[in-house]
């Protein structure tokens, strides 16, 4: 049975990766929840202990109420890049091959369905600040090609080194996968041996005491890194894809009949040229017991990882979301919504006044005010010489200004969010000119270039990714192409500029 090397170093260095993330992952949890309508889960102490902000709201008699304004502003961005968006253009030099990749690059947006999961990935890019694609070259669903999948970045990490907003000096990065035993077969095993070895790997009856012995012995504390080990759901197996940036000494020579710098290891001895230190992409697969599944130097002829990634704006590697800046306009508007419910209720409803004398026997005041508040609530009274009857006492409800405060808080946010009403088709007044709501809706756009052009410079780079795995791996004649030999060996050779 095959015996699989143990690198339980490089699983601790990936873990040490996520968990510097812990606190960017905390900020994307909170955007979701307000941008998708939970916007009462934050926490708050009541009685010496902390309970959702919904429960503390109810446990003083309001309803919790809300209108959800930053999802109506996310889909106004949205749609305006869905409305502007447009695939990069590629050229060379060879006019014949830049025709065939734009056709073949149009095959594969088509089967990638590239206008829908750019649009997601938009979409993730506003909420959370970051973005991550996976392009890789397989077969799916009986077509050959490059396949463009979104990451979460909940299962997403980089080096905690890297500040560079391009992201050019990322060393290390990779991705969690959890997935059931017989993908991991699929994906990992050659022959039934194998298999075995894979099924001795995975042994889910003693998951947790092999996981607390592994990290007793790397000298960590017993599941302290649970979230990072342990699989979302206990039929599914956890393997972690790691890339990293790896130096070694060889030997840089000129190739004379390619034309190209080509570099060979030290190690293997022989050859001509100057002696450096070349770094080179290498790959990982890893169980969560440090297995190394898979490995090698990366397959693709861009010689790079298969991510593409964008975080926003990452100004000393910070990460501030769109949904980020209006977070407080938002809980400050549910709040005034929440206390203007409340004076509303109180005036309609008013005081209930129950002398003493007149609770009737075997009632307590707690039965009059659940009689008084059903809308049918039925109170028995036996009046006595003098007695007063119940009275309820009510007043109109004071203006102490929630109007006001409220319009305040839905300007803030416009002005915030750069989403103003010229973008959202609304006339700043009826008798405005077409010229100028024309301006005003230019303005408003320009308030959100810099978010827009950030999300396309993403784009491009991924479709620089692509255009190097459909030259190294795609056939033209299985995308429905049938070009001359010589447009093909031009089509291999040529350098593609994306812009």
């Amino acid at each position: 049975m095959r015996k699989y090397r143990k690198d339980v170093a490089l699983l601790l260095e990936a873990k040490a990766h996520w968990e510097s993330m812990a606190g960017y992952r905390s900020c994307r949890e909170r955007c979701k929840r307000y941008c998708y309508g939970d916007q009462w889960g934050d926490y708050v102490q009541m009685d010496g202990r902390w309970v959702r902000e919904e429960q503390y709201i109810r446990s003083q008699g309001s309803e919790p109420l809300k209108n959800n304004l930053i999802r109506r502003l996310v889909k106004q961005v949205l749609g305006l890049y869905r409305s502007e968006s447009h695939p990069p253009k590629v050229s060379s030099s060879h006019k014949a091959a830049s025709r065939l990749m734009e056709r073949m690059l149009s095959e594969i947006h088509l089967a990638n369905c590239s206008d829908e999961i750019d649009s997601r990935a938009f979409e993730e890019f506003l909420v959370s600040g970051m973005v991550v694609q996976r392009k890789s070259y397989g077969v799916r669903r009986g077509l050959s090609g490059c396949w463009t999948d979104n990451v979460s970045p909940d299962n997403f990490f980089v080096d905690r080194e890297m500040c560079d907003c391009r992201g050019w000096d990322v060393e290390c990065l990779g991705e969690i996968h959890d997935m059931c035993f017989e993908k991991i077969c699929e994906e990992f095993a050659h022959t039934r041996g194998d298999i075995r070895a894979l099924a001795a790997v995975y042994r889910l009856e003693d998951y947790g005491d092999r996981l607390d012995e592994m990290l007793t012995a790397a000298g960590c504390n017993a599941r302290e890194g649970e979230p990072f080990l342990c699989p979302h759901s206990e039929r599914l197996c956890r393997v972690y894809e790691v890339w990293r940036l790896e130096r070694r000494a060889g030997l840089l020579s000129h190739d004379r009949a390619a034309g190209r710098l080509s570099w060979h290891s030290a190690d293997a001895g022989g050859g001509e040229g100057v002696w450096a230190v070349a770094s080179s992409w290498h790959y990982y697969f890893l169980t969560p017991f440090g297995d190394v599944l898979a490995e090698g130097v990366s397959p693709y002829r861009h010689l790079g990882h298969p991510y593409v990634f964008k975080a926003y704006p990452f100004v000393d590697g910070e990460i501030h979301s769109f949904v980020a800046d209006v977070i407080d306009q938002q809980r400050y508007t549910n709040r005034l919504i929440t206390l203007y419910d409340w004076v509303m209720r109180s005036s309609a409803k008013g005081v209930l006044i129950v002398p003493e004398e007149c609770v009737p026997e075997g009632y307590t005041v707690d039965d009059v005010a659940r009689q008084w508040s059903r809308f049918n609530g039925v109170i028995p009274v036996r009046t006595k010489n003098g007695a007063l009857l119940p009275q309820q006492v009510s007043a109109n409800a004071v203006n102490v200004g929630i109007n006001e405060l409220l319009q305040t808080q839905l300007g803030l946010m416009e002005d915030i969010s750069g989403v103003t009403g010229a973008l959202q088709g609304k006339l700043s007044a009826p008798s405005s000119s077409g010229k100028l709501y024309e301006q005003q809706t230019k303005n408003a756009t320009l308030s959100q270039l810099d978010l827009l052009d950030t999300f396309r410079h993403f784009i491009a780079e991924g479709v620089r990714k692509e255009v190097s795995v459909i030259q190294q791996y795609c056939i033209p004649e299985e995308l429905g192409q049938s070009p001359s030999e010589e447009v093909v060996s031009a089509f291999r050779e040529a350098h593609f500029t994306v812009r």
